[in-house]
């Protein structure tokens, strides 16, 4: 992480809040632990706020605050512009809130003049990016650096929680029976042509491994997707995991460019990268490298999975030789590197090494990740001022939270069965209704568990 010049707060009154905007359940292990990681390791008392439920509570602005987050997935609503536009509508009241504020953008390759109206609309001070710091100037020319600091973050980090879960299912998978596995989604063209490595790695491993009679499970079709724990239960199957770089070459400043691609491979689905480009983004293909580490790639670590990655730079995290097997993005020494497969003592040297490196050095975790992020906009950590009133409005905002969420659960219960609408159908509606009011039962009486 690089640290982005401090502020701190004159007056500090304990009081964090978060802002944020999911609407999908149940939530991938990564997102959830991004967004609870304040509540978990901060000090202060944090507050949520999921704007596309409810309008902010009165009392909110009757409150001192240290910092205002504007969370990931607030941000990333703008691949939904009008759902970006009524959520920062509704968090115009509470632009001026506390005396500082960060926003944690990521995926800035889409939509990156929203994003830059945003930082400058609500006069964001901190702006805690995932690109590296080089790509800054390019991907947001328009924001005022006199005003707003840039520093640089993971896409996301280990919890506590997740690595005594992955710990528990290492324990029961004893036997690991897929030499190599992939999970991811399929890149696309408007990505850049680093994109395309997603499904290119996919099918020059699936092609290849049956030579060396080597079993390959490598998959970029949305159905194949793993969620929770199953993606953990899948890697701790694996000896060795693939991997590339998230991220993309190119910057897609309104959208204009992502609707394009789409448009032209209507008409033309076979088309190769090379034509889109020439119809699409002639000539901008590698104008930005914005290319980061993933959550993925620590939780390769975590489940002690050796992993192949293309060439990069994994934010300096990762090195090649050391915690991974190095792919050339041509695959051209393809070959070499499925015959390390083969060999458990170098799988076992590069997942003991990633494991101490990544794991067990504790550098990598959420904890981490509220410390500097604190530290880095504050100057210190937030800490627990008595008080009261905000301790009585941090169980009205934690009652707050269970209503919203057994919103979300029954409407995903709703949306996944609202096709089936046979008696069969409204009877498991009704259930998956009756079970969403046992949570809520469960969360009035235990609200902190949400």
């Amino acid at each position: 992480m690089t640290l982005i010049e401090s502020k701190a707060c004159n007056e500090p009154s304990g009081n964090v809040l978060v802002i944020y905007s999911l609407m999908d359940w149940p939530l991938k292990s990564t997102v959830k632990d991004h967004l609870r990681c304040f509540k978990h390791h901060s000090a202060g008392r944090v507050f949520y706020l999921n704007l596309p439920l409810a309008s902010p509570p009165r009392w909110i602005r009757s409150l001192k605050w240290d910092v205002v987050v504007y969370h990931t997935s607030f941000l990333s609503t703008r691949w939904i512009p009008e759902l970006f536009d009524r959520n920062c509508k509704a968090a115009a009241p509470l632009r001026d809130l506390a005396p500082v504020s960060v926003a944690l953008p990521q995926d800035e390759f889409i939509y990156a003049d929203r994003l830059t109206e945003f930082i400058s609309e609500f006069r964001v001070e901190n702006v805690l990016s995932v690109i590296p710091e080089t790509e800054v100037a390019t991907v947001f020319p328009g924001v005022d650096r006199s005003r707003t600091s840039f520093g640089q973050v993971l896409t996301g980090y280990l919890s506590e929680e997740t690595l005594s879960r992955v710990g528990q299912i290492l324990d029961e998978s004893t036997v690991r029976q897929i030499d190599i596995g992939y999970r991811a989604w399929e890149g696309a063209p408007w990505l850049g042509r680093h994109g395309m490595l997603k499904r290119e790695i996919s099918e020059a491993v699936t092609a290849a491994a049956p030579r060396l009679g080597l079993v390959a499970d490598c998959s970029t079709r949305g159905e194949d997707t793993f969620f929770g724990d199953d993606w953990f239960r899948f890697l701790a199957r694996c000896r060795f995991v693939l991997g590339v770089e998230g991220g993309a070459s190119i910057v897609d400043r309104d959208g204009q460019l992502k609707i394009a691609t789409e448009k032209y491979l209507e008409s033309n689905p076979d088309a190769s990268f090379d034509e889109i480009e020439a119809a699409c983004f002639p000539g901008r293909d590698g104008e930005v490298e914005m290319f980061v580490l993933t959550p993925r790639n620590l939780e390769a670590c975590a489940t002690r999975t050796a992993q192949i990655l293309v060439r990069g730079n994994y934010n300096g995290v990762l090195r090649p030789g050391v915690h991974y097997i190095e792919l050339e993005p041509d695959f051209s020494n393809l070959d070499e590197v499925l015959a390390a497969v083969e060999s458990d003592e170098i799988r076992e040297r590069i997942v003991d090494r990633a494991y101490d490196d990544i794991v067990a050095s504790g550098l990598y975790t959420y904890l981490a990740l509220v410390d500097e992020v604190e530290r880095s906009v504050l100057g210190h950590r937030v800490y627990s001022v008595r008080d009261p009133r905000a301790e009585l409005f941090l169980r009205l905002n934690r009652m707050r939270e269970v209503f919203s969420w057994a919103e979300v659960i029954a409407r995903a219960i709703y949306s996944a069965r609202a096709t089936r609408l046979s008696l069969a159908g409204r009877s498991l509606l009704r259930h998956g209704v009756i079970s969403c009011r046992s949570v809520l039962r469960r969360a009035r009486r235990s609200p902190s568990s949400l």
